[in-house]
């Protein structure tokens, strides 16, 4: 088959995409502006790139100097914010389920006489451990807190004892960690959880949109159509030409539409627009019985596979778009390689499109758009948990990294760590590259036999 022939059905099911996509709202916005919103909301919601001044309450039960000191040192902390002072367990309880603070930390009564009396004077800290990541982020800082205070505590009282500021603070602490922060110095959540969670729901979107696509023409049971004006357009549009020629004349020669004609004209029209009811290189008997006609042209893979890239070649162009403001977005301030952003974009478009091949998969697969739909989120909603950003990779069972290995989001997001976030070589992530390509056209490949498949056995369509 000549290339002209392949390039005129990708463009034949481009064209019949776009009208589709003008026509049908609803599904331009899963094309369009979902994703856009979803990519600029999920900035919007990190654009605070610290978490600060997270609420806590005190209860202060001894009111001494030293107790004062810790709650000015405790509002002071930049990670924590005294929201109010509580003088009962049970207020404190309160504000905690109606989540007006996530921690309590109390002072008891003997804390400045035993601070003096050389004894153990500890803070009670009561953290709502239900938000992970606030419970770990106030324990982190109430324990700087009670640190420095002690430091201080205890050199005042070394110097008392005649001792130079400067040795009391070595005598006090010989052993001091020096912390250096390889990547993500400055703990920034946007580029730590926005630049990842984005291509994660990118992800999620474009399967479901790879299942909606060929999805919704076994439903309305117009796969076979869609083949018939990719493969053979002219041919459809010369008989329609014909239909209404024949139309036209008998009108004017009679000056009404004959029975005959007009019903022989009504089966040829919903002949156009019906599956065939059989395999699409058989036949099926027109009324009169005498001749068999043909319902579809042969199905070609060729035909077929470009036919599949012009139907998705809108939300390819689309996610490609979105894909470049979220890596845009995502790009550090520091400068990053142009290879190594390159790279990641790479990665990221074969994502997207790996993702509408699997979405059309599941659903070819099944007959029935809403099972591909639920084979889309039971895979693509959970995946970003088996990714190893938020949950350590090594931590998990071995039966979770199968899992997650087997997901490509996993792997997408390695890349992007280690270009975007790490700077790492570019080698590094090349094997990643190959996988996510070889699986794109294994993905693409079997997408196409499904859609053969599919065509052969339209007593199947319209399950929804």
């Amino acid at each position: 088959m000549r290339l002209t022939q392949l390039s005129e059905a990708f463009i034949r099911s481009a064209a019949y995409e776009r009208r589709f996509l003008h026509k049908n709202p609803w599904d331009l916005t899963m094309v369009v502006w979902i994703p856009l919103l979803t990519v600029l909301l999920i900035w919007w919601i990190f654009s605070q790139t610290q978490i600060t001044n997270l609420p806590i309450g005190v209860i202060d039960q001894d009111n001494g100097p030293v107790a004062n000191t810790a709650v000015r040192y405790l509002d002071a902390s930049p990670t924590l914010s005294v929201r109010q002072m509580y003088y009962s367990a049970a207020e404190a309880e309160v504000a905690i389920l109606q989540r007006d603070i996530y921690a309590v930390v109390i002072i008891p009564e003997d804390f400045s006489r035993n601070i003096l009396s050389s004894k153990s004077a500890p803070l009670i800290l009561q953290v709502n451990a239900q938000y992970g990541t606030h419970s770990g982020i106030i324990q982190t800082g109430v324990q700087a807190v009670a640190g420095t205070l002690s430091a201080g505590v205890e050199i005042q009282r070394l110097i008392k004892q005649g001792m130079a500021p400067s040795q009391a603070a070595i005598t006090y602490s010989p052993i001091s960690i020096q912390r250096i922060s390889l990547f993500n110095a400055a703990t920034d959540y946007q580029q730590f959880l926005a630049s990842t969670v984005i291509p994660a729901l990118l992800h999620i979107l474009a399967m479901v949109i790879g299942a909606t696509t060929i999805g919704r023409e076994l439903r309305d049971k117009q796969l076979g159509h869609w083949y018939g004006f990719i493969a053979s357009a002219q041919a459809y549009d010369n008989l329609s030409g014909s239909i209404s020629a024949n139309i036209s004349a008998s009108v004017n020669i009679s000056g009404n539409v004959n029975n005959n004609v007009a019903d022989n004209t009504v089966q040829k029209i919903a002949a156009l627009c019906q599956p065939a009811a059989k395999l699409p290189n058989s036949t099926a008997k027109d009324n009169t019985n005498q001749k068999p006609v043909s319902t579809l042209p042969s199905v070609h893979m060729g035909v077929l596979l470009f036919g599949l890239l012009g139907k998705y070649f809108w939300p390819m162009l689309a996610y490609g778009l979105w894909s470049i403001l979220a890596l845009w977005l995502a790009t550090p301030q520091e400068s990053v390689a142009s290879s190594a952003v390159f790279a990641t974009y790479l990665g990221l478009l074969l994502l997207m499109m790996l993702s509408f091949w699997l979405g059309a998969i599941f659903t070819l697969g099944s007959f029935s758009l809403r099972m591909g739909l639920s084979a889309t989120g039971f895979i693509s909603a959970p995946s970003y948990a088996f990714a190893g950003v938020t949950f350590p990779y090594i931590a998990i069972s071995d039966s979770a990294k199968h899992w997650s290995d087997a997901l490509p989001l996993t792997h997408y997001l390695k890349l992007h760590i280690a270009q975007m976030q790490m700077q790492a070589p570019v080698a590094i992530s090349l094997p990643i590259l190959y996988g996510l390509a070889i699986a794109t056209v294994v993905a693409m490949m079997l997408t196409a036999l499904l859609t053969k498949r599919a065509l052969a056995h339209p007593e199947r369509w319209g399950a929804r």
